[in-house]
């Protein structure tokens, strides 16, 4: 069957330089969300907690409870609790979900500095933080992320500025309502990069746990390495001599007598299903042959099995999409084996 290798080795090198750009890996938060973005999300907890990491955020409650163990905080993004959840903090994106969270439940505000995607507006602070008091929440953090901290533009320095008026703004309503002052945090990935003086109480890095980042010349390069690596094992091995027509539609046609084999993954499985126009090859070089189907694909040669990528930037080229997209469709089905 296909799996997944994931190396240790890797992400403590890549939590290693992360820890010492923001100055302590107590200071980290791993974000784990949408299967640790396809990594295996307790397989990477496991992996956090023997490294030392004390917090991580996830997407939902489900995802929060699958690693309970594992952290002594867990962040949830976007999800609401029915229920007061010990250890377990619920971001409060829009003002009319205050109402809906659990007297004496763990709160973190996100603050709308201009990605205009989720977050409270800044004019509403006052008004946010006066319910939580009245709900007896806990009120952790204060924090806000920046849609183009990888990008060389004014953005995110624009975005910084914001996010400078907004802990102006937390620090004076809390000492008139008298809640004790939240943590701040505001650095993604990318931000953690570009920044040589860290200030802040916590950073969140997603992708440059996994070993890339989306920083362009001359922005800075931190030297990660990729954790993933995708495996194939052969199913079948046969022969075919020369203008063989291989996979749906018959698009590719053996050049001369070849030895291909299929391998038990495609694009049911999450890799990207191509057309067979455009050539891939797989880590070692091997040609994907033709059109990959639903639960296989045809390569030439005959290992008994093969590494389709140990690096997801390749294929994100190919497919002109991001790192993330071939990642986190890999299916939740498919083994993830920690070496």
């Amino acid at each position: 069957m296909s799996y997944i290798l994931i190396d240790r080795s890797n992400y403590f090198h890549n939590l290693n330089i992360i820890s010492k750009q923001i100055k302590g890996k107590d200071k980290l938060f791993v974000v784990l969300k949408d299967n640790a973005y396809g990594h295996g999300i307790v397989q990477m907890a496991k992996l956090s907690k023997e490294f030392g990491i004390k917090q991580s955020a996830v997407q939902t409650i489900k995802e929060a409870m699958s690693i309970k163990n594992y952290f002594p905080y867990i962040l949830v993004f976007n999800d609401l609790p029915q229920n007061k959840m010990n250890g377990i903090g619920f971001a409060i994106n829009y003002i009319k979900y205050i109402e809906k969270i659990p007297k004496n439940s763990i709160v973190e505000l996100k603050i709308d500095t201009g990605m205009h995607r989720n977050g409270i507006k800044i004019k509403e602070i006052a008004d946010a933080l006066r319910l939580i008091k009245n709900k007896n929440l806990i009120l952790k953090g204060v924090f806000t992320h920046f849609k183009s901290a990888d990008e060389l533009t004014s953005e995110y320095f624009w975005q910084k500025e914001n996010f400078k008026e907004v802990k102006k703004e937390v620090k004076r309503v809390c000492n008139n309502l008298k809640i004790p002052l939240p943590s701040f945090h505001s650095h993604n990935s990318a931000a953690i990069f570009r920044n040589k003086n860290f200030n802040e109480a916590f950073a969140r890095s997603g992708i440059s746990i996994y070993g890339y980042h989306c920083l362009s010349y001359p922005l800075p390069n931190p030297s990660l390495k990729p954790v993933l690596s995708l495996w194939a094992e052969k199913i079948n091995t046969s022969k075919f001599k020369k203008g063989a027509r291989i996979g749906y539609g018959g698009v590719f046609e053996t050049p001369q007598n070849m030895t291909v084999s299929t391998y038990d993954i495609g694009y049911g499985d999450g890799f990207f299903r191509n057309d067979g126009l455009t050539p891939i090859k797989t880590a070692n070089g091997k040609n994907i042959l033709g059109r990959i189907s639903m639960n296989s694909m045809s390569i030439n040669g005959d290992d008994k099995e093969v590494c389709l990528f140990d690096d997801a930037s390749y294929l994100a080229k190919h497919f002109h999409t991001i790192i993330y997209e071939i990642t986190t469709r890999l299916s939740p089905n498919i083994k993830r084996i920690i070496v």
